[in-house]
């Protein structure tokens, strides 16, 4: 094996002193703790873990490394339920013409309800885990869903979407591909988009995808002040289309202003739109196959909402080969002395990665020392899934797949 490293690559940004910026009012502490409120009405919710990983911190010299694992949430194995529960949910409540807040989820699954609305069916493109949300989601509330997956989707993947009695397809496209011809089909059959990412004239229901996703931080930061920390001091978030990280970054934001977290957005290096949008200053657009393992990640064009947020408030972008992921993926299967074992899918596990990274090797020097990633650091990472394709998370972790080269 080939000890050859090929290098993350990255773009630091001064935003600190950047004026005008965009609101984060839509994703404000006070907002996402309502939102919080609607997730505790589930039967399904529990907080899922936060694991303190104290002999990975002090194996790299780092004050803390505390790690959010998703692969709890709802027995779906990822964090994307939230957002689309959320957005059904919403969109329910206002046919019923009430505020979500207002409602619970047994209200909106409750045969009274069924009466009044009638049959919806709801229409998504994924790489997996935000379409089980949806189906999941559309299922429990007696609704239909339907599912269009890009090419190359896991085949598993497939069949737990179908399980949560969604009509799921695989498509001869990209992701891109699908997000269009689930717009298409909704125009066609009177269906109701639930997509995690925005375009001109569909922004309301990107903005409700957000606004779930943020309970996941909303219970990290309750969670680390159990540990008597405020907050952290680094946060790492990787990102697809821009939704999960840009409602991350704009409730730290919210919560924190000018003295929030340092903050890096994560991409692989053959879906890096935001990456590539940092540099160029522009939205831009990553086109044709995207054959990362980090399938929940393969998506090319930005969040049109969430950009805005990024672009304003993140601090720097990393580009990663996969590699990095597969190496989060075993260094969180086989922990050091003491630490918990957490079972981390490929979209999950780059962020342990990124760090880990950073910290060992020589070529990262500079880059941490701009980053301030030192012995006074505590670095908040998400998990965002678990082994949501078994056979793939066996091969990495287990065989070797996607090492260093």
């Amino acid at each position: 094996m080939t000890n050859k490293l090929k290098l993350m690559k990255s773009n630091l940004i001064d935003v600190r002193n950047n004026n005008p910026k965009v609101s984060v009012d839509f994703i404000s502490e006070a907002t996402i703790k309502k939102v919080n409120k609607f997730h505790k009405s589930f039967d399904e919710y529990t907080v899922t873990p936060l694991h303190k990983l104290e002999g990975l911190a002090n194996h790299f010299g780092l004050k803390g490394i505390f790690l959010k694992d998703e692969s709890y949430r709802f027995g779906l194995n990822a964090f994307k339920v939230l957002g689309g529960a959320y957005a059904i949910g919403h969109y329910i409540a206002d046919k019923l013409g009430v505020d979500i807040s207002e409602v619970t989820f047994d209200y909106l699954r409750s045969k009274e309800v069924k009466e009044k609305i009638g049959e919806i069916t709801f229409v998504t493109a994924t790489d997996g885990n935000h379409g089980r949300g949806v189906a999941w989601a559309a299922n429990q509330l007696g609704q239909k869903s339907v599912v269009y997956m890009p090419k190359g989707s896991s085949q598993i993947r497939l069949d737990n979407i179908r399980k949560e009695g969604s009509d799921a397809s695989i498509i001869d496209g990209n992701y891109e591909d699908a997000v269009a011809l689930s717009d298409q089909m909704a125009k066609e059959h009177g269906w109701v988009v639930i997509q995690d990412t925005a375009w001109e004239g569909y922004e309301d229901i990107p903005t409700w995808i957000m606004q779930g996703y943020g309970s996941l931080i909303n219970e990290a930061i309750e969670q680390l002040e159990v540990y008597g920390i405020d907050k952290p001091t680094h946060v790492f978030l990787q990102a697809g289309v821009g939704s999960f990280a840009g409602s991350m970054l704009g409730y730290l934001v919210d919560k924190f202003g000018e003295d929030r977290p340092i903050t890096i957005v994560m991409e692989p290096d053959d879906a890096n739109c935001l990456y590539l949008s940092s540099l160029s200053g522009k939205r831009e657009i990553v086109e044709g196959d995207m054959p990362t393992i980090m399938a929940g990640l393969a998506c090319g064009a930005p969040n049109t909402i969430s950009y805005e947020i990024l672009r304003d408030y993140a601090d720097g972008y990393l580009s990663c080969p996969d590699y990095v992921a597969a190496r989060g993926m075993r260094i969180l299967a086989s922990p050091l002395k003491g630490d918990s074992q957490i079972t981390s899918g490929e979209s999950g596990a780059v962020g342990t990665g990124v760090i880990t990274l950073l910290m060992e090797r020589d070529e990262y020097k500079d880059l941490r020392e701009c980053l301030k990633l030192d012995e006074n650091s505590t670095v908040l990472l998400i998990s965002t899934e678990g082994d949501t394709d078994p056979q793939k998370y066996i091969d990495i972790v287990w065989d070797g797949d996607c090492s260093s080269i």
